[in-house]
């Protein structure tokens, strides 16, 4: 099992590792503690670097599969062997824009859960920029600038975000834990992680984000459309 290091702090940016296995057809390496984030919930996997006896790998994907998280080497070196001490490093900038990103895509969940009453649908994301649908029967342009206009308000606000690891039973004790219109979460997992902007959001979510709704800027609804009968899509964007 890889231990998750980004679940309790996203602004990790190197660590320290042993490499517990090595798969030198498919080039993946399996270590016991990683701070890369390896893509779910609409947010893409980390890239960066892993070095090893004094070789240094890109890290070019980055995939969970059960209990372990795979890391992608390109490149054709020779891979270390199991019980290699290891020191991985994240490309920062990408990690942080998706970050930022990340917590936007909240605060707009956020914003249009309390004022309006709207489900999710979908999401996805890169970085400084996503997609987010929602249960809207209808939308206009007068709607998506007050939607903006509020998200921004959130940032505005300074909100710290929280993130805690509790136990399914006490996780499912919170009201409307789960936004989206289909639980994502699997059967069987003893534990949940969820992500509180204070004052505003409160939901389960394995992605990484900011300390505070300042850090993310300025939010701009880029574009809308109307994915269905009551399926409405908002883009947004995010500065550098």
């Amino acid at each position: 099992m890889t231990k998750l290091l980004y679940q309790t702090d996203s602004y990790l940016q190197e660590f320290s590792a042993q490499i517990v296995s090595v798969d030198t057809e498919n080039r993946t390496i399996i270590l016991d503690q990683s701070a890369f984030y390896p893509g779910g919930g609409g947010q893409p996997c980390d890239f960066g670097t892993l070095k090893a006896n004094d070789v240094t790998y890109i890290v070019d994907k980055v995939k969970k599969q059960g209990d372990d998280v795979l890391h992608f080497i390109s490149g054709s070196e020779p891979l270390p062997a199991p019980g290699s001490a290891s020191f991985g490093t994240l490309d920062w900038v990408r990690r942080y824009q998706l970050m930022r990103t990340h917590t936007a895509m909240h605060i707009l969940c956020g914003v249009v859960w309390r004022d309006y009453g709207a489900k999710v649908t979908g999401g996805d994301m890169d970085p400084l920029k996503g997609r987010m649908d929602f249960e809207f029967e209808s939308m206009r342009g007068e709607l998506v600038k007050e939607i903006e206009s509020r998200i921004n308000l959130e940032v505005q606000e300074r909100r710290d975000v929280h993130v805690k690891i509790l136990p399914r039973e006490e996780a499912f004790q919170i009201p409307d834990l789960i936004r989206t219109k289909i639980n994502l979460l699997p059967e069987g997992i003893k534990e949940v992680r969820t992500v509180e902007i204070v004052g505003l959001d409160l939901q389960a979510d394995g992605g990484t984000h900011v300390k505070n709704t300042s850090e993310v800027g300025k939010i701009r609804v880029a574009n809308y459309k109307s994915k269905g009968a009551i399926n409405k899509r908002i883009y947004v964007e995010l500065d550098e």
